[in-house]
């Protein structure tokens, strides 16, 4: 399965609810891309959802069904790595590890830790501060070249690249430091009721996310209601017309087209066709993605093994990295 030759890719998406269209179109259908190219290493980032309370069996079902998802997405469990977080004990230990190797200045900094602490007033605990080192040892326990990252990750894998430099000044070359992977094909999903904010899975308006397992009708009703403006012109101005654009590079993501060739096929039609036209494009994309999810939550002693044997894999891989870092430390290793 491995291929030395080959460049490792990590990157990792949390049980926190369905994908959205903008998780799908914007990274997780070029991680199926990204297979044939890359020995990839996908993971339910289990541990990190901990920083916000779920109920325990909603956040083992989630899990499950995240596991699901990605393989229903074309996540191949014989090219890729494929595992739960949680289900390799290596992250824990490697966490407190590059929590020591962390300083309060540069983790106060972080704008997730600012953005969330707004978000949960009431939950603004020890985990969502440490969260960037816990990350980091995501990456460095995997020696990754490369992480998949958007705008608003970038100061995370800056902050990998900062840690390892300094665990490998202090204690010898040890980390491979990991640069970003930017997908060619992926896009920038915004929400359908608010064009200028991002689509998310915590939005409280159900018309303005639309989930990867949402069936077509459901799938059409949202497009049909999707907020666009006056002109009645199907024309790519993010700035001026963020809801008709929004509405286009989904278009474009799914089906290949340029904006020219979309501003063209709809000139003189007005925005009821081209939403029907957007959202039925929209479903014939994830009507597959959706009955390979029933047939995969059915067969529980299939997810299970194939669970079984990403974490046993995970777990060869990062116990030798954690081995060397742990004796570059000077913590006293078992006999």
């Amino acid at each position: 399965m491995e291929n030395e030759a080959k460049k490792i890719i990590l990157s990792g998406i949390q049980p926190t609810g369905v994908f959205t269209l903008g998780n799908y179109l914007g990274a997780v259908r070029s991680w199926k891309q990204m297979q044939e190219d890359y020995n990839c290493y996908y993971f339910i980032a289990d541990l990190h959802s901990l920083t916000i309370h779920i109920e325990p069996q909603k956040r083992r079902q989630q899990t499950r069904e995240a596991f699901a998802l990605l393989l229903a997405c074309g996540i191949d469990p014989e090219k890729s790595l494929v595992f739960v977080q949680s289900h390799n004990k290596c992250h824990a230990e490697m966490g407190w590890i590059m929590d020591c190797c962390s300083q309060f200045g540069e983790l106060s900094r972080m704008t997730q830790f600012k953005d969330k602490s707004a978000k949960h007033p009431d939950n603004i605990n020890a985990g969502l501060f440490t969260y960037p080192a816990l990350m980091a040892g995501d990456i460095l326990l995997y020696q990754a070249d490369y992480v998949p990252v958007g705008a608003d990750q970038t100061q995370h894998l800056e902050f990998t690249r900062d840690v390892a430099t300094r665990f490998n000044h202090a204690y010898g070359e040890t980390f491979k430091l990991p640069e970003g992977y930017f997908p060619k094909a992926g896009a920038r999903v915004m929400s359908l009721q608010d064009p200028t904010s991002k689509m998310s899975k915590s939005d409280t308006n159900p018309k303005a996310t639309i989930s990867i397992l949402d069936d077509e009708k459901t799938i059409l009703k949202k497009f049909k209601s999707a907020v666009t403006d006056s002109e009645a012109c199907v024309r790519f101005d993010p700035e001026a017309k963020p809801g008709v654009s929004n509405l286009m590079t989904i278009y474009s993501a799914v089906t290949g087209k340029t904006m020219a060739e979309i501003e063209a096929e709809f000139a003189g039609k007005g925005y009821g066709d081209f939403k029907t036209v957007v959202g039925q494009a929209v479903a014939d994309e994830l009507r597959p993605i959706r009955e390979n999810f029933a047939r995969l939550m059915q067969d529980r002693a299939y997810l299970d093994e194939e669970m079984k044997k990403g974490a046993e894999r995970a777990t060869y891989i990062a116990s030798k990295t954690l081995t060397k870092v742990k004796k570059r430390v000077g913590l006293l290793l078992e006999k």
